[in-house]
């Protein structure tokens, strides 16, 4: 039976994507699994477990929320929450286990006055090199909050040591200033520690492009789902993409010249054709940016998205002798026959990330997790 959109996960590529991001690591590094954003779009759960079943050994949210929804489904592994955490949230972090990111001494103290007395909270002091997010620019400052955490153990405990690359994806220039800057910190904090700490530095695009930023540990995010963080090919990378965005062709009608389809009339006939309608729109992740610039992907061809896209619908133009009949699957991301779509396509035609197209599918469009065609319980 048609869904109406649906986005289909392959948990097997998951696992190979970690497999083969593992077999490159420098050092006997690990790899912690990113799942935040609901693991972009792919459910952070399922790809969690995945990437678990990979090799990975840690993974990383942005949120408390995200970190309490992996301990309600019973991950146990080590999750680091990786984003800014006010007082008021501190609790739900706590009540997680999660290891949290500290770059100020009255962050440290909130942690100290919320933490009840069990296991204490791993703290990773983060050092901006040139993110210019969160983080101090200080290397004295960090150190100094380092020495905070280390003095109100046993409720905290230094854990690790971590900054965020910029341009590892385009300036390998920079990316060198960064790894420069951050080494040295690393290695004094590691000499000043009252025990062993996880080293990080590297994302999906360093981990893949540069092994010294590998230290003890790597945080691979898009890799993951088998995208290409040079937002080009995932094949060059030996990633396999793990999602597909499908619909079905609801309605065939034929277009006379001088009619139109969508909104704004900003597709016009030139000739008599055919247009298909897509119950799929930009509701479920269907950029409106993609209007006239993308193509659909039916019965093994590629025909292009034409008009506006509307919150429940597209449009495609099928030519003036179609082949389609109503009900043909049609793929906005993925495979149909010889025929490709990939993330990067559709991001590369709106100047975006594939981030940020995978982030953009809704939860109003179902998720079914499969292993290689095999549906998963």
């Amino acid at each position: 039976m048609a869904l109406r959109a649906v986005a289909r996960v392959n948990l097997a590529a998951i696992e190979r994507n970690v497999v083969r991001l593992r077999s490159g690591l420098a050092g006997g590094a690990e790899l912690c699994a990113v799942v935040k954003a609901n693991a972009s779009g792919h459910g952070a759960v399922a790809t969690a477990r995945a990437a678990i079943a990979g090799g990975a050994t840690r993974l990383a949210v942005a949120t408390v929320d995200e970190a309490a929804e992996l301990r309600v489904a019973g991950i146990s592994e080590p999750v680091l929450v990786m984003g800014a955490i006010s007082s008021e949230e501190l609790p739900v972090a706590l009540d997680a286990g999660a290891e949290v990111v500290a770059w100020s001494e009255r962050f440290v103290a909130d942690l100290v006055a919320a933490r009840p007395a069990t296991a204490p909270v791993k703290v990773h002091v983060k050092l901006d090199t040139g993110m210019g997010r969160l983080g101090t620019r200080s290397v004295r400052d960090a150190l100094v909050v380092a020495e905070r955490v280390s003095a109100c153990a046993p409720v905290v405990e230094l854990s690790g040591a971590m900054t965020h690359l910029a341009t590892a994806d385009g300036d390998p220039e920079f990316l060198a200033v960064q790894l420069a800057a951050f080494a040295p910190f690393a290695a004094e904090l590691r000499r000043r520690a009252p025990g062993p700490i996880l080293v990080h530095a590297a994302n999906s695009a360093a981990t893949l492009r540069e092994p010294a930023s590998h230290f003890d540990l790597v945080r691979c995010g898009i890799a993951l789902y088998g995208c290409d963080p040079m937002n080009q090919d995932p094949d060059s990378a030996g990633l396999e993409p793990a999602l597909e965005l499908s619909s079905y062709v609801a309605a065939v009608k034929p277009a006379r010249p001088g009619e139109s389809a969508g909104y704004g009339r900003r597709f016009v006939a030139e000739r008599e054709t055919w247009i298909g309608t897509l119950p799929i729109g930009y509701a479920d992740g269907v950029r409106r940016a993609l209007s006239n610039n993308c193509d659909v992907l039916i019965e093994a061809r590629r025909y292009p998205l034409v008009g506006t896209v509307s919150m429940d619908n597209v449009t495609v133009d099928l030519g003036p002798e179609p082949s389609v009949a109503e009900g043909a699957e049609a793929f906005l991301i993925g495979r149909s026959g010889v025929q490709r779509q990939t993330v990067e396509d559709l991001a590369n035609r709106i100047d975006t990330v594939a981030h940020e197209i995978l982030c953009g599918i809704s939860a109003r469009v179902p998720r079914r997790y499969h292993r290689d065609g095999a549906p998963t319980g």
